[in-house]
């Protein structure tokens, strides 16, 4: 993209007309680009606190966007890490938890998981999850992804595990987490999730991230 010091660029988005400095700066914007390639960052302006709680905080931000217009944008933020794990066996099955869930009063199935304690590691987060909730421990632990579930309104940061060599210690020591846990076969988690039974977004992640984008990275 040719462009001096003196010439401002006019850009037609789906948002509005949009003003670029050739410096790469526009209406209560941050911008970098490369060439053909304009890039719109929004800018937080300020913040205030509005409920805390030992669980989560929110705040209300004060955020610059288009064209010189301000809003009021609510981000929840999430003191602690969450970790799942994708438990598998030597037979390709995969441990899932059969559970309700009162907000939004359903069943399905799901993956072992929770938030990592202060001072703990994601490892050891997740395997202590795994023995709480379904009773095994898994002696083999590997990172799959990291990701952002809500980025539109939260800060949560979710770490994925594959979890292998696994034995059974006993009854999960947390009994109010499923109704039950079962070892399910991995080719029967598509099906599953078509018929709606692995609705929880975390579960439906990990799941379809290592059945398909992680087996085939490691093959």
């Amino acid at each position: 993209m040719a462009h001096n010091n003196d010439l401002l660029k006019n850009f037609r988005t789906t948002q509005g007309l949009w003003r670029l400095t050739a410096a790469g700066r526009f209406s209560g914007h941050r911008c970098e680009f490369g060439e053909g390639l304009l890039a719109v960052q929004w800018r937080t302006l300020g913040t205030r606190l509005v409920y805390h709680s030992p669980w989560l905080d929110v705040f209300v931000d004060d955020v610059a966007v288009a064209d010189d217009r301000r809003i009021k944008h609510h981000v929840i933020k999430f003191p602690k890490p969450s970790v799942g794990a994708v438990v598998i066996d030597d037979d390709d099955r995969t441990l899932l938890l059969w559970r309700h869930r009162h907000i939004t009063d359903t069943w399905g199935w799901e993956i072992p998981a929770g938030w990592g304690d202060p001072g703990e590691s994601l490892i050891d987060a997740v395997r202590r999850e795994i023995e709480e909730e379904t009773g095994y421990r898994a002696n083999d632990v590997k990172q799959m992804v990291e990701y952002k579930p809500i980025a539109g309104i939260s800060t949560m940061h979710y770490t994925t595990f594959l979890a292998t060599d696994v034995n059974h210690l006993g009854e999960p020591t947390d009994d109010s987490e499923s109704t039950r846990v079962e070892w399910i076969p991995l080719t029967e988690v598509p099906r599953l999730a078509l018929a709606g039974e692995i609705t929880d977004g975390p579960s439906l992640t990990a799941l379809s991230y290592y059945l398909g984008v992680y087996r085939a990275a490691t093959k």
